[in-house]
């Protein structure tokens, strides 16, 4: 289907307190296995990043808009006729519904400790991050199809929330099982070279050299698809996981250039936003991103664009922050003068530049919801950057993805 696959039962292989028991052994068996001279040279605070980041998991999410459903395969099964007692041979439906997935593939085995007594066999696609369920259908009948796939959905999924509350407990357990075990080993070695001093025995001359920890891990990138089927869907879809890699790219961006006023002192919005361009134009197969692109009545900042056919995947505005009143204008420009019917995923970069940052953030907040198409609040990204669901000026049942992020550039 999509390659190497792995069949196993949905959150019911593996116990998560064995595991977590299992992981813990196999960090200390990382760190003891560097050695000495390692553990001694070594950055400390990098070297306990790295094993933080090998060790902790990624929680799981399931893109269930992504959903597709295989050709059914279709095979013969022998049955039994209850009332003539004869042996007859019958068709059998197969049909396999996948998904896209983010996240640590092995907590699709885990059986965590609060479990629902529910579960089904999957296919874990760990290459293209697909898990897909199967089921039998013995008549072409839509609602059985329909109740079957339910089901099947349903036991199949039951234990995403526990196993991710599993993986949150585990990934704050495991900064302390890393820095006691790293503290253990560390003062270990020391304690022997301080012994070995006191009898005169000489001391690796490498004990003192400074070694780089590992690499950190790197987290899959998602990208966007475009349906195979062209009668059902003809334009390049970005999937939420796209859209929230975007947004912390830029987030994290934005940050970053807070603590260093030598990259927006003096700069204008262009500038600034050449920044994030800089970030984004190289991070995703198959996308372009421009800057300043005519798209509907104006140019806007940011557009972020399907190779093949140019249709638009995100479409953002930089601007610096004039008070509540000019930041209600912003959305209203950007909705009203770049936004098309297509486009569903969109963001307003501020930039601010008052002292009284918090005030800011308290206006955003509110004013927000006095916009005309503000639909709904939906969560918090950070600190500040804030997530709603806004709809077009010209279809109030069109709604959108819009974040509003905000940066503190106050050194002049």
């Amino acid at each position: 289907m999509y390659g190497h696959t792995n069949t196993i039962r949905a959150f019911n292989t593996i116990d998560s307190y064995g595991y977590s028991q299992e992981m813990v052994e196999k960090i200390k068996k990382e760190i003891e296995s560097r050695g000495k001279e390692y553990i001694l040279g070594v950055d400390e605070e990098e070297f306990k990043k790295y094993l933080i980041n090998q060790y902790s998991f990624d929680p799981l999410e399931i893109d269930f808009d992504s959903e597709t459903m295989n050709e059914p395969t279709v095979t013969k099964e022998w049955a039994e006729d209850q009332m003539f007692r004869e042996k007859y041979q019958r068709d059998v439906y197969l049909f396999t519904i996948n998904y896209k997935f983010t996240g640590s593939p092995i907590l699709f085995k885990i059986k965590p400790g609060t479990w629902i007594m529910s579960s089904t066999d999957i296919v874990v696609n760990e290459q293209q991050n697909v898990v897909s369920y199967s089921f039998k259908l013995y008549k072409k009948d839509p609602v059985e199809f329909n109740r079957e796939k339910g089901n099947n959905y349903s036991r199949a999924f039951a234990n995403l929330e526990n196993v991710n509350n599993y993986a949150k407990s585990w990934n704050s357990e495991v900064i302390s099982v890393v820095t006691s075990n790293f503290n253990f080993i560390k003062n270990k070695f020391k304690q022997e070279n301080d012994f070995f001093a006191a009898i005169n025995v000489k001391v690796n001359k490498d004990t003192t050299s400074l070694f780089t920890a590992p690499t950190v891990k790197k987290r899959v990138i998602v990208q966007p698809t475009v349906a195979k089927n062209k009668e059902f869907a003809s334009e390049p879809t970005m999937s939420k996981e796209m859209y929230y890699d975007i947004l912390k790219v830029i987030y994290d961006s934005g940050k970053s250039m807070e603590k260093k006023p030598s990259l927006y002192r003096g700069k204008d919005e262009e500038s600034l936003r050449d920044q994030f361009l800089h970030v984004l134009e190289t991070r995703y197969e198959g996308t372009t991103a421009t800057g300043e692109t005519f798209n509907l009545g104006g140019k806007t900042d940011i557009i972020l664009k399907y190779a093949n056919d140019a249709s638009n995947l995100f479409v953002a505005e930089c601007k610096f922050w004039h008070g509540g009143s000019e930041f209600l204008k912003a959305i209203s420009q950007l909705f009203d003068r770049y936004l098309t019917w297509r486009d569903s995923k969109a963001s307003l970069i501020l930039f601010v530049n008052n002292k009284d940052f918090t005030n800011v953030i308290q206006t955003i907040r509110t004013e927000i919801k006095n916009h005309p198409y503000f639909v709904k609040e939906t969560g918090a990204r950070g600190e500040t950057s804030f997530s709603y669901i806004f709809h077009l000026a010209q279809d109030k049942e069109k709604h959108v993805y819009f974040e509003v992020m905000a940066f503190h550039y106050d050194k002049e």
